[in-house]
């Protein structure tokens, strides 16, 4: 009965302590929404020359504006294979980092890849690293609809179809700085949902689709 109560005691603790940081990891993202400030004002560079360096200048408020001051990218042009960076923003980062390089794939993750084969219509898949090969996995549905964060314009990936566990409630919404500078935030439902969202970046000039083969 002692080691139940003592499993209980930790279990509870745990809940707590992650309770307390995902509040935490909220409140970094800043209140009162949409501030107005432009991207150039956000970024203190014209977004046409901005760089994932100068992204990684912000706060976590500050991206969250970036994100909302940003235009929803063209639809067709999200073709092809992009490079991905995790921002380390927010008290939960840590976690989130360690998740996505080891348990969300077979390896590191290393970025995204899309193809449009309809007018709003079209998916895509995850690339991940290890050991010197690559795997394409974690497919997705992308779309452009309303975002989940602010009802603004977005492009969305969408797990839903493809995947199940915690990843089934994953959802992703980017968003162009310029042509190969992509501002995105990800959420699940463990985490919090759309009040949560971790913030990373899709990078450019895309290469060649390659389709949906792992281990290769």
């Amino acid at each position: 009965m002692n080691k139940i109560k003592r499993y209980l005691v930790v279990v509870g603790v745990f809940a707590l302590v992650n309770v307390v940081l995902t509040i935490i990891n909220i409140l970094q993202n800043g209140l009162g929404g949409y501030k107005g400030r432009s991207l150039k004002e956000i970024l203190s560079v014209p977004p046409e020359k901005a760089t994932l360096q100068d992204i990684q200048k912000l706060s976590k408020a500050q991206v969250m504006q970036l994100f909302h001051a940003a235009p929803a990218p063209d639809f067709a042009s999200m073709n092809g294979e992009y490079r991905a960076e995790l921002l380390a923003l927010g008290v939960l980062a840590p976690g989130a980092a360690y998740y996505t390089h080891h348990f969300f794939g077979p390896g590191h993750w290393d970025g995204k890849a899309f193809l449009p084969f309809e007018k709003n219509r079209g998916w895509g898949y995850n690339i991940f690293s290890k050991n010197g090969k690559v795997a394409r996995t974690r497919k997705f549905n992308i779309y452009m609809g309303p975002s989940t964060i602010d009802r603004k314009p977005a492009f969305h990936l969408d797990y839903s179809p493809y995947n199940s566990g915690i990843v089934h409630s994953m959802h992703d919404e980017a968003r162009k700085i310029n042509d190969n500078l992509y501002i995105c935030m990800g959420h699940m439902a463990l985490g919090g949902g759309a009040i949560n969202p971790a913030p990373f970046v899709l990078m450019g000039p895309p290469t060649p689709w390659v389709g949906f083969a792992e281990g290769k």
